[in-house]
């Protein structure tokens, strides 16, 4: 179950010629591909390009309709090497996934395509996830592109832009017999806008054709000799027929050429930024025309010799814009510069950050300073750094001044688990025992279970990668002593934790520990189902126990725990694997629903329920006041986001007790932590009745008259007591 149904939106995609279609920018891709008569599309799902897979899947009848065959597939890598369809027949065909660390994990096989070579259109689309919306390590996709020698585009962020990118990235592929990447940034992906729709057309060629007819062409395959023919046709034939298509196409746009003697490059993915900055400058208007030439590079690579000489010469100084290190592009355009005898000054990474995402604020300081060096602003003194304010300055209000840092204006808020998050008690099962057995190295994963290095928890060393969690303790498999912990996901150990992790550890006879988080979806990536998925999926094959897939490859010890909020439950398990004296990897799934996906499912259909008058019973979770001693022991060690604190109301204590908000979803890990901690009885379970029946109502009364009587009587001993 994705975490958002595009259901709806996918109608879109049966725009025919003429219409107008507006939409998320996601979407606008979907729809450029089937206007491109692909015969296949692929991938793996990843912010943010998350929404593609999810529209692909919602769209199935449509793809279906044009014979056009959809896989998620199990990696990165997977979905690379689907694009060998491309290499013999001419199949378009496209793949995408989330960048840089999708391509880390697909390189092999991206290499080996992009030595061959393509017959058939071949198109990779990563969302370049950078900058300071991201969630991985600060990489660019630029490097890979250059390394493997594919081309790379970054198209201006709107939508008739990035559609022409999709169709044209198409084209390119073919006329060079090289595949293409199509770079789209978090913003890129979900800009909302319009486009002039054309017919969807079904591939000149399909799947089933090239299936029923084989090719064979040895010398697109990587082996020698022909890899070092390879090497030669990237450079002699390939790279020139990709300028020359660039060129002839206008890939890349030149904008108020000649209108000035200095000189703006930015890649296109920069491109809506760079114009807000110059018209906060009083340098182009609000429709985006500028005043200062712009050459905008919406193919960043490679770089076109011919348009760079063109839009430098005669010009005094070049502002490249080029976001992150290192500085390809800049390096590149002096070699030409210098190469050619142009004289034009180029400034970038001087008057630029020298790393980080190019924000308006960041474009806006740096178009001023060049601007101001060349005569086309008047130069501002410098001002004081103003002391601290507690006041968040928005951009439209942006002073000439440096403003404060934003972290003395914003609390920090880092990532953490969602309320009722089936993971929160698996990491504190860890810290009971980690009161018991003492710390042990824990190599964490990518995935939701990575917040636990974070407070409250402060559990995990290191993190390698998607599903690597086992590899990464593989070094730490002492004979003697403690046991390392190693965390792997579902969705991770389906990606390649299986092989790279758990029969690693067999192979090698580690007698280390794996936890398999087992919450029913790929929850980091927006809840798609995986082959251990409970959910019945009409297209995809589901229900294929992790506990079979371990025991097949050879590990003896394996414990389920079928219900993670059983802290003390989830506690003895770890104690056993920790300190059992069998031999050998031990396995420990640890299975509870995601409940962000949970609550996605079931409150439409409880506010319905309710709203037809039946009867719904939720549960809910508090503290006693009264009872609880201040300690908060509760909230330390479960740190759920519905746990919060408020004033004692006895007038003799001063510690502020416990309390539990209405965000509560009713999970019980703050009361089985407290129960398997020995905390204290503070907590308590509610029933919250919508629509009562009578005997709801009488029994009620009852309860309430039963236990107004004992408290009244409760209150005359205590009076009596008094004197």
């Amino acid at each position: 179950m994705a975490e958002r149904s595009f259901v709806e939106e996918v109608k879109k995609l049966r725009l025919s010629a003429g219409e107008v279609f507006r939409g998320e920018g996601i979407l606008a891709v979907t729809k450029a591909l089937l206007e491109s008569g692909v015969s296949y599309v692929a991938g793996y799902q990843g912010a943010p390009i998350s929404h593609l897979m999810d529209v692909l899947a919602d769209a199935q009848d449509i793809l279906a309709d044009q014979g056009i065959r959809f896989e998620n597939s199990a990696s990165e890598a997977t979905a690379a090497a689907t694009l060998a369809a491309s290499v013999n027949y001419p199949l378009r065909g496209a793949v995408t996934f989330k960048a840089t660390v999708g391509a880390n994990v697909a390189s092999d096989a991206l290499a080996n395509l992009a030595s061959g070579g393509v017959t058939g259109g071949a198109l990779v689309i990563v969302g370049e996830d950078y900058g300071e919306g991201s969630s991985i390590m600060q990489e660019r996709s630029h490097a890979f592109a250059m390394k493997s020698q594919i081309w790379l585009l970054d198209p201006r962020p709107n939508l008739p832009s990035i559609v022409e990118a999709v169709k044209q990235g198409f084209k390119l592929s073919e006329a060079s017999h090289t595949p293409v990447m199509l770079q789209l940034r978090i913003r890129a992906c979900h800009v909302h806008g319009q486009f002039i729709a054309a017919d969807n057309r079904r591939a000149a060629y399909s799947v089933q054709e090239a299936a029923e007819n084989p090719r064979r062409d040895v010398s697109r395959i990587v082996l020698p000799p022909a890899s070092f023919v390879h090497e030669q046709e990237k450079v002699k034939e390939r790279w020139p027929a990709a300028v020359r298509f660039i060129e002839e196409r206008g890939l890349n746009e030149f904008f108020a050429d000649g209108a000035d003697d200095i000189g703006i490059v930015v890649q296109g993915g920069s491109y809506n930024t760079l114009v807000r900055a110059l018209e906060r400058l009083g340098l182009a208007d609000v429709y985006g025309n500028s005043r200062i030439p712009l050459y905008v590079m919406n193919v960043a690579y490679p770089v076109i010799d011919s348009e760079v000489v063109r839009f430098c010469e005669g010009k005094r100084a070049v502002l490249m814009v080029e976001e992150g290190q290192p500085n390809f592009i800049e390096q590149n355009i002096a070699t030409i510069l210098r190469q050619r005898g142009v004289t034009t000054a180029l400034h970038g990474k001087d008057m630029l950050p020298v790393a980080g995402e190019y924000t308006a604020a960041e474009l806006l300081q740096g178009a001023r300073v060049f601007c101001e060096r060349y005569g086309r602003l008047a130069s501002q003194p410098a001002a004081p750094v103003p002391a601290p304010v507690r006041k968040v300055i928005p951009l439209i209000e942006l002073p000439s001044e440096p403003a404060a840092p934003l972290a003395d204006s914003v609390h920090a808020r880092p990532p953490g688990f969602c309320t009722g998050c089936p993971e929160r008690p698996i990491f504190s099962a860890m810290k009971l025992v980690e009161r018991e057995l003492g710390p042990h190295h824990v190599s964490a994963d990518i995935g939701c279970h990575l917040f636990s290095i974070l407070p409250p928890f402060h559990i995990g060393n290191t993190t390698m990668g998607y599903g690597l969690g086992g590899a990464g303790a593989a070094a730490m498999g002492a004979p003697r002593g403690k046991r390392a912990i190693a965390m792997m996901g579902d969705g991770g150990f389906w990606h390649n934790g299986l092989t790279s992790g758990v029969a690693n550890a067999v192979f090698n006879q580690s007698d280390n520990l794996t936890i398999v988080v087992d919450n029913n979806y790929t929850s980091a990536t927006g809840g798609q189902d995986i082959l251990s998925s409970k959910a019945v999926n009409a297209t995809r094959s589901t229900g294929h126990a992790i506990e079979r897939a371990v025991r097949g490859v050879g590990v003896n010890w394996v414990r389920t725990i079928r219900r993670t909020y059983d802290v003390a439950g989830m506690r003895d398990a770890l104690r056993e694997a920790l300190t059992t004296k069998e031999k050998g990897p031990k396995v420990l799934i640890a299975q509870s629903e995601c409940m962000l996906n949970k609550q996605r499912r079931e409150k439409p259909l409880v506010r319905k329920a309710i709203a037809d008058g039946k009867r719904m019973v939720r549960e809910k979770f508090g503290v006693d006041a009264d009872t609880c001693t201040g300690d908060h022991s509760c909230i330390r060690l479960s740190g759920c986001p519905s746990l919060s604190i408020k004033t004692n109301p006895d007038p003799l204590r001063t510690d502020p007790v416990a309390t539990v908000l209405e965000s509560c979803v009713g999970c019980g890990n703050c009361g089985d932590v407290s129960h398997a901690a020995v905390l204290c009885p503070s907590f308590y379970k509610a029933r919250i009745v919508s629509n009562p029946t009578g005997w709801d109502r009488l029994r009620e009364r009852v309860r309430g008259a039963v236990i107004g009587w004992l408290q009244r009587g409760a209150a005359r001993r205590r009076e009596a007591y008094s004197f």
